[in-house]
């Protein structure tokens, strides 16, 4: 079975985890630079077989979309272009900054190192993925 990949999508960092080939657990992957998601993107799609891109929908308290979604909507567009075998959908992504933190303080970690804004992004991918891949989960 292929891989699940989950994207955090954001102005200047994306955080990307992926789901072990059963797709049972989510890990997170990493956090690269948004302006080099494409180039990573086209790296890891080589080297592994995906079989749906999961992106977080931003959306606000009262369910309307957020304003990141300006930035998200043609990032996914560009996505489907380039990878139309991989199907891409979207899942809910409010909250996931603030659990990201607090599985980091659940973990033990330092408040320096729950600063870093690069391992929230991943994090957030991956309660991002895990919360898909439940979904899926229940559905069946």
């Amino acid at each position: 079975m292929a891989r699940l990949l989950s994207i955090d999508y954001g102005k200047k960092r994306t955080g990307i985890a992926v789901s072990d080939p059963l797709q049972i657990i989510a890990n997170g992957l990493t956090t690269v630079e948004t302006t080099g998601l494409f180039d990573f993107l086209s790296e890891y799609l080589r080297k592994e077989e995906v079989s749906c891109i999961v992106v977080g929908l931003p959306r606000q308290m009262n369910n309307e979309l957020s304003e990141n979604m300006k930035r998200v909507e043609p990032f996914v567009n560009r996505l489907r272009k380039l990878y139309p075998a991989i199907p891409v959908e979207y899942f809910d992504e409010r909250f996931t900054s603030k659990m990201a933190h607090q599985t980091m303080i659940d973990g033990g970690l330092k408040k320096k190192e729950r600063q870093n804004k690069a391992l929230v992004d991943e994090i957030s991918a991956t309660i991002i993925l895990q919360g898909y891949m439940e979904s899926k989960r229940m559905k069946r």
